[in-house]
């Protein structure tokens, strides 16, 4: 039975309903105000429980109703990955939307080669998301709808010199979704691809550069976001801007790309 705490759906009003992984922050929580202000009832996924139950009783208490529920949860602990997507199936009732924003960047020095930054941002950005993005591709898949988003990043359009790992966790994550995408469109299944560039969130306020260009808030980037969603895109450049930018340095010969300091 869902929560009786949630709103009630009614013929006119139906009760739309979304996941989001990495909500307690960034763009995350910016994503989950406004999916709570688009309608839905949003469960919101991260490890940090305190941030999480400040921001549901945030968007409950600005809509008068219960339109968020915390659900902490460690993205890296996989085994209870599916008892916790199905306690939220259970306190819903069912599931409309599901966005994985989960993701750490360490700062890696160009000397540096670390294997426990590396690891940490792999099992976080890439093992994560498949971990959660496996039942509910499943599900969606035997229900025969449902829409997926998946956000990834610039980063992972090239093999950059700076963070190694992150990049390559980011360029995984983006040909997961594309191989999710070939595999679920022929059952109805919406998977899209969220790349966006630079986002004012805590990862980037710890980077060593601070001289970032097309530089957005975590509202703009929620705002891109929900336009991609409502329009059922595959992928989408937030803001777009960059998919020019990145067609150009995809295009790049790898004999000028490697002398590049960026």
């Amino acid at each position: 039975m869902p929560d009786p705490r949630l709103p009630a759906a009614t013929p006119l009003r139906p009760r739309r309903t979304a996941i989001v992984v990495g909500a307690s922050s960034g763009i995350g929580a910016a994503l989950t105000r406004k999916l709570a202000a688009e309608g839905y009832t949003v469960a919101a996924v991260a490890r940090r429980a305190d941030l999480l139950e400040t921001l549901c009783a945030e968007i409950n208490a600005a809509h008068g109703e219960a339109r968020a529920l915390p659900f902490p949860h460690d993205v890296t602990d996989y085994d209870s990955v599916p008892a916790t997507l199905q306690k939220i199936l259970r306190t819903f009732g069912h599931l409309d939307l599901f966005v994985y924003n989960a993701g750490i960047q360490h700062h890696v020095r160009l000397d540096e080669f670390d294997f426990e930054k590396d690891r940490a941002m792999l099992e976080t950005n890439l093992l994560g998301a498949v971990a959660w993005l496996n039942p509910v591709g499943a599900m969606f898949h035997a229900l025969k709808a449902g829409h997926i988003v998946g956000i990834s990043s610039v980063a992972g359009d090239r093999g950059r010199i700076g963070a190694p790992a992150y990049n390559a966790s980011k360029a995984a994550l983006t040909t997961y979704l594309e191989s999710l995408r070939n595999r679920l469109t022929r059952r109805g299944v919406t998977v899209t691809t969220i790349k966006p560039g630079f986002v004012d969130t805590d990862i980037l306020r710890a980077a060593p550069k601070k001289n970032f260009f097309w530089l957005i808030t975590s509202e703009q980037a929620a705002e891109g976001i929900w336009k991609a969603i409502r329009a059922r895109k595959q992928t989408a450049y937030v803001p777009p801007q960059w998919g020019l930018l990145m067609l150009i340095i995809r295009h790049i010969p790898s004999f000028i790309f490697r002398r590049l300091s960026f």
